[in-house]
């Protein structure tokens, strides 16, 4: 069984958000795993001076969501393909009906 990957933030920026009492990320998102030095993308998180949020997941930075998304300014398209971009309107995954024999 393949393991399914989970997705964290890196930003550019963060802001502080008084109602939740945490940093939340702003400005570029790019996805990131835990335990690499580099986002989805690879961009080196440390030389890019991004800021680490391991705990918010990908799918809630994505503007669809509504989730921590208020301060985003550019989802990284990079990202966005390798990690998926599943929210509302998002299209169904790719997958072969009626397969050549």
């Amino acid at each position: 069984m393949a393991r399914t990957r989970r997705y964290d933030v890196a930003a550019s920026g963060r802001w502080w958000d008084e109602d939740d009492g945490r940093w939340l990320p702003a400005g570029e998102v790019h996805a990131w795993e835990q335990g690499r030095n580099e986002t989805v993308c690879g961009r080196s998180v440390h030389r890019s001076r991004l800021a680490r949020f391991p705990a918010i997941n990908w799918t809630d930075v994505l503007p669809e969501s509504g989730g921590a998304a208020d301060a985003v300014r550019r989802v990284c398209p990079r990202c966005a393909a390798a990690a998926g971009r599943r929210g509302a309107d998002a299209r169904p995954a790719w997958r072969r009906v009626n397969p050549r024999p």
